[in-house]
């Protein structure tokens, strides 16, 4: 599971190593407020030839949720700024995972998160998310024409005049159970914010750095999203990092005397910090020298064809889907109805320490188990998993 997704390239990588530790000897941290490094300028530079075109302009924070918490009140003063002073809420998909800071959370979909802190957090539009495993129209992957796209139409028509941004985990939501939505409902996305002056924000923390099989999610659909998250395997998680990528209009009304007011008063002690920029660029130097996403893309083609003979006929697994190198399992007690167990079982987190016993570590989302790999993983490892994975299940679910 890559340390909570983050490990991209594995733990103490000689490359990413060497690069912190010659930068400890020179830089250790700056203030980041009216003051940059060479380092955090030449990340900027590299991220700008690689993101999404359209993306130009990097706010630097130190984690995920503070990635996402800016670029709600980015989307807000935005509005506030342009004249769109009546766009104050956001929209999200139900399911959905962002982060647990207040404004994060408000975005979210999960109560296990979020139910305490109901009475401090924003209203929001929550839209009912993609389900393509247990689809209500009847269709599947590969017959999808995006039926279930009329809850975001309905939802659009109805507060689109009063929304600033919608977010998305584009095309894969993981703390869903690793839920997998086509390319299309993206684009379509992406044209209804467009109709109705919506702005999109994108969090590619879980998905970015070839996650997907792409650098980014959103370039599988080929769109732009006018504001974008990323994290995790930024620093192939070495380093708290993130970054906050915005287009230019949104920086523009921004830019002004400082007279006006109109300055972005959103900072952190740790942002831009010069041992995870140090860090961030070996994963790009990495992931260009090595072959990386090619590499993995032919590993999970390999990984796709042994999971399907591991598992695919087993009774209690519904589903194998993936994207990337990540696959997922979904358990459930009957297999043609796809009826789930009982959560009160929690076959899920039983498999899970059955196989810490056997030396792996598995992360279940509710009764979904997945392996979300460093990219660079080799296939001998990944066998050892399949074989650990397929014994505790056998185990708990005594097949």
């Amino acid at each position: 599971v890559s340390s909570w997704w983050a490990n991209l390239l594995g733990h103490t990588n000689e490359k990413i190593n060497a690069r912190i530790a010659a930068q400890l000897d020179r830089l250790e941290h700056v203030i980041f407020a009216n003051f940059s490094h060479r380092l955090a300028i030449e990340l900027a530079e590299r991220l700008a030839t690689l993101v999404p075109e359209g993306l130009t302009k990097f706010h630097f924070n130190d984690n995920g949720s503070s990635a996402v918490e800016a670029a709600l009140k980015m989307a807000f003063q935005y509005c506030q700024q342009t004249g769109r002073t009546g766009k104050t809420r956001f929209m999200c998909l139900s399911e959905g995972y962002h982060g647990e800071t207040i404004g994060a959370l408000s975005v979210g979909s999960m109560d296990l998160f979020a139910e305490m802190y109901k009475p401090m957090m924003m209203d929001n539009i929550h839209i009912e998310a993609p389900d393509c495993y247990r689809c209500p129209y009847g269709e599947t992957r590969d017959t999808c024409s995006c039926a279930c796209f009329e809850h975001a139409e309905r939802a659009f028509a109805a507060h689109g005049h009063e929304t600033a941004a919608m977010i998305v985990e584009p095309l894969l939501q993981g703390s869903a159970g690793m839920r997998i939505y086509p390319e299309e409902y993206l684009r379509k996305l992406r044209a209804l914010c467009d109709a109705h002056d919506v702005l999109l924000i994108a969090d590619e923390i879980a998905t970015g750095f070839g996650r997907t099989g792409r650098l980014f999610a959103c370039e599988r659909a080929g769109i732009t999203p006018d504001l974008m998250c990323l994290s995790k395997g930024l620093t192939g998680g070495y380093m708290p990092m993130s970054i906050t990528v915005v287009k230019q209009k949104i920086y523009d009304a921004f830019y002004a005397d400082w007279s006006e007011g109109k300055a972005f008063m959103h900072s952190h002690t740790y942002a831009g910090n010069p041992l995870g920029c140090s860090a961030a660029l070996a994963v790009l130097d990495i992931l260009d020298e090595e072959n990386i996403l090619e590499r993995a893309e032919e590993t999970a083609s390999w990984l796709s064809a042994r999971m399907a003979e591991t598992f695919g006929a087993h009774p209690n697994v519904g589903e194998i889907r993936h994207i990337g190198l990540i696959h997922a399992v979904e358990l459930v007690e009957d297999r043609a109805a796809k009826r789930p167990f009982d959560g009160g079982r929690r076959l899920g987190y039983a498999i899970y320490r059955r196989a810490l016993q056997h030396g792996l570590l598995l992360r279940p989302l509710g009764d979904v188990l997945y392996f979300n790999p460093p990219l660079n993983i080799g296939r001998d490892d990944l066998d050892t998993a399949i074989a650990r994975m397929k014994q505790s299940m056998d185990e708990v679910l005594g097949r």
